[in-house]
């Protein structure tokens, strides 16, 4: 049972009470396998990790297993009855009845290590793409690992402590803590800035609970935007998006910030906040909202109640192409993708090849934006130019984050 890929029911769990760099060369042969860039996609209910060709034929190079150790941890779990209540809750309180298995990941520029964060086994692991072995583990602070963000310079990675409220900072060659910042409660994203300096971080609150109406928004907790300098891990801007939307003249929006992306300049920060269908600018430089774009509604869409939103997204995955002139935005709840100028804030027309698109990712060339569709385990290439699709591939069981990254390849 405990070697099944399947999910286990709560009855038979009681019965049983970017760029990074290049990691030590291990053999000659390994130096010189050739290597290619990828794209990277986190099946989260798999506990698979699909490795695609960055481009819009999106042909699989590998499936990778992140979880070869799944028997070990779950038997640490059922014997412990706390880890065994976190884990039955992460299950059915946000993996909608699923073990969520693989949040976030990167590669080491090599293409020989795959850093994994995965939420319901409370870990960051680092793991071989030749032998598929871990090389390291790291078990976060409290009971679920969440979003994860790699310098610049590829020598730490941030991974975010849901539970216990904190950012670890890992180095990436050993695995080892080697500092850590606060958070507010279930801290969330995170992103390097290009020169490295800084990590801009979000904690989304409580987004499991079912108590989703406005009335209740003092019960979803702390929800921060921070400025971290990434040197020291002090905390140099912390705010309140919720109230810096209702100074803007934008009442009753929450103030949890969700994915977000970067004008090229990095004094723009565009982001999604809970239940909204659209997306916030934000300048940095003058620490204001400068505007907000409302992107359209479908109708079926507009039935939906609040309370059945995934984890209080209406929109969950946002990318600015490289050159800052388009933006990807991921239509959660209403089942569509699309470019949109951040100029003008119009679009280029509604993608809807799947369902529950969850996440937004650019190609290094800035030509195209791969977009996961988690309802319907698959992910599109749609180019930054048109708007439309021009290509497809089916992966595993619930995509969600998707990072470009290299692979060794055989020889």
């Amino acid at each position: 049972m405990l070697g099944s890929r399947r999910v286990v029911t709560l009855a038979a769990v009681l019965t049983l009470t970017a760029v990074m760099p290049a990691a030590p060369v291990g053999t000659a042969e390994q130096a010189t396998a050739p290597v290619r860039q990828a794209l990277f996609v986190g099946n989260n209910w798999d506990g698979t990790v699909d490795a695609l060709t960055p481009d819009p034929r999106l042909e699989r190079i590998r499936r990778i297993n992140v979880v070869p150790d799944l028997d070990e941890r779950l038997r640490e779990i059922y014997a412990d009855p706390v880890r065994l209540l976190y884990f039955l809750g992460i299950r059915l309180a946000i993996g909608e009845g699923h073990d969520q298995l693989v949040d976030d990941m990167y590669t080491t520029e090599d293409g020989r290590t795959l850093i994994v964060s995965r939420p319901s086994l409370a870990d960051v692991v680092a793991i071989d793409l030749t032998h598929g072995a871990l090389k390291w583990r790291f078990p976060v602070d409290g009971r679920r690992s969440d979003h994860m963000a790699i310098s610049p310079d590829g020598g730490h990675v941030a991974v975010s402590a849901s539970t216990a409220n904190l950012v670890h900072i890992l180095d990436v060659r050993t695995g080892q803590e080697v500092g850590r910042f606060p958070s507010g409660d279930s801290p969330h994203e995170n992103v390097y800035s290009r020169d490295g300096s800084r990590i801009f971080h979000a904690s989304i609150g409580h987004v499991y609970t079912p108590l989703d109406g406005n009335w209740a928004d003092s019960t979803k907790g702390a929800r921060h935007f921070q400025v971290v300098d990434s040197s020291t891990n002090e905390v140099l801007r912390r705010l309140d998006m919720g109230a810096e939307l209702r100074e803007a003249g934008y009442p009753g929006m929450s103030s949890a910030v969700r994915p977000m992306t970067f004008s090229a300049d990095e004094r723009f920060v565009y982001f999604q906040v809970s239940f909204f269908h659209g997306f916030v600018e934000y300048d940095l430089d003058q620490g204001r909202v400068t505007r907000v774009a409302n992107l359209p509604i479908p109708e079926h869409a507009q039935d939906i109640p609040r309370e059945r939103y995934p984890l209080d997204s209406a929109h969950h995955g946002i990318a600015m192409n490289p050159q800052g002139t388009d933006l990807c935005v991921a239509g959660t709840v209403s089942d569509y993708a699309t470019i949109v100028s951040p100029e003008t804030f119009r679009n280029k027309g509604l993608v809807r090849s799947g369902t529950k698109p969850y996440w937004a990712t650019p190609s290094s060339d800035g030509r195209h934006c791969f977009v996961s569709w988690s309802g319907t385990d698959s992910v599109s290439a749609l180019s930054y130019e048109t708007g439309v699709e021009v290509g497809a591939a089916e992966v595993g069981d619930h995509p969600q984050r998707m990072r470009l990254g290299r692979i060794a390849l055989p020889e």
